[in-house]
């Protein structure tokens, strides 16, 4: 059951972040193709990943305190409400209010659903099966990298219409997924629990059949703290997370304008899909390899070299004169990306109280959204006002300054979780 149960969460990132290189990657060239510009652009991912802002906390809260919408029920309720948006944006061909509307809340509950998926990692866990998040995150890049890799190409042949419906049929595909996980999930656990109680083990807070029913809810005896008290609780996390913001500015730069970026140096739309295909694969290697890593530094070192790498990528690319040198900036990308998430997603799971977990990474997910809105919103307008160069010089400095920010903090923040 642990191998089926890494095998379906696994493919629970895989379909993800299929969804986010359409919805997020190539959200540039889709708006273009419906006639928008480069700073309405950067206002619509703007605007959706302010709505995430304040949706995250929200559906952190159902996860951790409901007892009646269970972790994975609240992920494919999100998921149909982005299929339906999906579809709409096939249907509108023209650049409309309607369809900036649809286009936000289909960024807002894509970047809503991450925060979930991470937590859902140390939910599978109480079926008392290690889930092994470094390798299953690793699934995410490699199907992400091949999507990229193939949509760059699809897109310059067949044009965007054929990205909502690639979304659409990926999103089925996520749905039918966390449907099994939640069945053999249920399934563990109760097999788990009759093991416990065979051997004497069985503890307070034991699952009865009614219980067990909603086990995949984060809800249980821990504690119950509402977002602001989480945040003046753990307020060093805070200031790393304001750390992550300036990272995840360079990152959105990459992820939203790749376009841009590739073009002001002599590419195309074809370089666009290769290079972020390119970015995804170089991860794949840090993450299989994360736990191995992990065994051997701590987190917060790690987090630290990851800070660093992310401000030597933007730095490369801000230099770049050639095309091949925005190719080469993503060495840089196994040691930014491939090892900062899983290494922040391990560090939140050792610092938080039990209950707290959830809000923790949520507000992790907060602080790279609004890395999101500021890149997005002041980087269209830089590109309209002066360009890529301008838009990446801005960049590098942002990250920076998120980079020092966490090599001076990381270190201060102390474990409070009890083993």
């Amino acid at each position: 059951m642990r191998k089926i149960l890494n095998i379906e969460y696994g493919a629970v990132h895989a379909t993800y972040w299929m969804t986010y290189a359409i919805i997020g990657s190539f959200a540039s060239a889709f708006l273009l193709g419906r006639g928008y510009s480069n700073s309405e652009i950067g206002v619509i991912l703007a605007v959706g990943s302010v709505v995430a802002v304040f949706l995250q906390p929200v559906l952190a809260d159902i996860a951790d305190r409901s007892k009646k919408i269970s972790l994975i029920g609240l992920t494919q309720i999100v998921t149909v409400g982005m299929m339906v948006f999906t579809a709409l944006s096939f249907i509108m061909q023209r650049a409309t209010i309607a369809l900036s509307v649809v286009f936000v809340m289909l960024v807002a509950w894509d970047t809503a659903l991450q925060p979930l998926f991470n937590s859902l990692a140390f939910k599978l866990e109480e079926s008392g099966h290690k889930i092994k998040f470094g390798i299953n995150r690793a699934m995410g890049s490699l199907s992400y990298s091949i999507l990229c890799s193939f949509l760059g190409a699809l897109t310059e042949k067949a044009g965007t219409q054929i990205l909502p419906v690639t979304s659409e049929v990926v999103l089925i595909m996520m749905f039918v997924t966390l449907w099994i996980v939640k069945k053999h999930f249920r399934r563990a656990c109760a097999v788990h629990e009759a093991e416990q109680t065979a051997v004497g083990l069985h503890q307070k807070g034991e699952m009865a059949e009614e219980d067990l029913k909603e086990s995949l809810s984060p809800a249980d005896a821990a504690e119950d703290i509402n977002f602001g008290r989480f945040i003046k609780r753990n307020k060093l996390f805070v200031a790393v997370s304001i750390g992550v913001v300036g990272l995840f500015f360079s990152n959105s730069v990459f992820n939203n304008f790749m376009l841009q970026i590739v073009q002001n140096v002599g590419g195309d739309g074809g370089d666009m899909g290769r290079i972020l295909s390119l970015m995804a694969m170089l991860e794949i290697p840090a993450l299989f390899l994360f736990d191995i890593i992990h065994s051997r530094i701590s987190c917060k070192t790690l987090l630290k070299i990851g800070a660093v790498s992310f401000f030597m990528k933007i730095l490369c690319a801000y230099i770049a004169d050639s095309v091949t040198m925005v190719y080469i900036a993503q060495l840089f990308q196994p040691a930014a990306f491939g090892i900062f998430l899983p290494a922040m997603v391990c560090f939140i799971d050792e610092i938080m109280d039990k209950g707290e977990a959830v809000k923790g990474q949520s507000l992790y997910t907060i602080m790279t959204t609004v890395g999101t809105i500021f890149a997005t919103l002041i980087g269209g307008k830089i590109l309209d006002a002066g360009g890529a160069s301008e838009l990446l010089l801005v960049s590098t400095l942002i990250t920076g300054a998120g980079a020092i920010l966490i090599i001076c903090v990381v270190g201060r923040v102390k474990n409070k979780k009890i083993y």
